[in-house]
């Protein structure tokens, strides 16, 4: 892996990072410290929203329903890593369908820096869901280190949330009807002290966030991949009225794939 953006002022003092054009892979400490969060509360943004997606060059976000096809082994070890620094992983639930997702494991490699962030042995997963249409046996919710949290709407089917809650999810109101406020979303994770969010998708999911202004880090995958058909972009849903303006913070490079990461100017 290298480092394509910033460019090393070589009058400025090293930086952190290995220095642009070295191709080699970089080890998981050096992936924190280029993916780290911004300090939250006082000194910092009392939330931080980031998004991990990855799109293949004509703009698929994955290929027959699944984003693993268009990866990489680089852009796992960062989807890893990220996950690995955030507090909780917000998801849709039709990504938790589509993708088979598990609860989120510890990691060894992270103990110690999740430790001096005050944070557990492993994020949580909080499920966005509407209809609570979920397999509530799945291990998800069933035998998490953390606890699942789902959020819905105030008008969810009471039996429906009994069955989370039976099944140890911990489900948590974010809208009034039937709906999920994305801003609301954001704040109740936030309330239970969860600074530090990632979220993975879906497209549906995504979309809704930049439509309520909420997003503020991209990180996307940009893989050397051409698959035409009607796959879903990165982010669906409502437009906005006038485009968001993200930032380039970082650019990375392995075997043609690019890692990007921006900021909400």
């Amino acid at each position: 892996m290298r480092r394509l953006f910033p460019v090393t002022d070589e009058t400025a003092a090293p930086a952190p990072e290995p220095r642009p054009g070295a191709d080699r892979e970089w080890s998981l400490a050096e992936l924190a410290d280029a993916y780290a969060y911004p300090p939250t509360g006082p000194e910092g943004p009392q939330v931080w929203l980031r998004a991990n997606m990855v799109s293949t060059l004509d703009g698929a976000a994955q290929h027959e329903g699944r984003s693993q096809p268009i990866s990489h082994a680089a852009d796992m070890r960062i989807f890893g890593t990220l996950r690995a620094l955030a507090d909780v992983i917000l998801v849709g639930a039709e990504t938790v369908r589509q993708e088979g997702y598990r609860p989120a494991r510890a990691r060894e490699d992270f103990a110690a820096r999740r430790e001096a962030a005050g944070q557990g042995p492993a994020p949580a997963i909080a499920v966005v869901s509407a209809s609570l249409d979920l397999d509530f046996s799945l291990p998800l919710f069933t035998s998490p280190l953390v606890p699942t949290l789902v959020l819905t709407g105030a008008a969810a089917a009471p039996e429906k949330v009994a069955a989370a809650e039976k099944a140890g999810a911990r489900v948590v109101i974010a809208g009034d009807g039937m709906g999920v406020d994305p801003a609301r979303a954001v704040r109740a994770l936030a309330d239970l002290g969860h600074t530090r969010i990632l979220t993975e998708g879906g497209p549906r999911l995504l979309g809704q966030l930049v439509a309520a202004g909420v997003l503020d880090e991209l990180c996307l995958t940009v893989s050397p991949m051409l698959t035409a058909g009607d796959a879903q972009r990165i982010a669906g849903g409502p437009s906005v009225t006038v485009p968001r303006r993200f930032e380039l913070v970082s650019l990375l490079e392995e075997a043609g794939f690019l890692f990007g990461r921006y900021r909400r100017s």
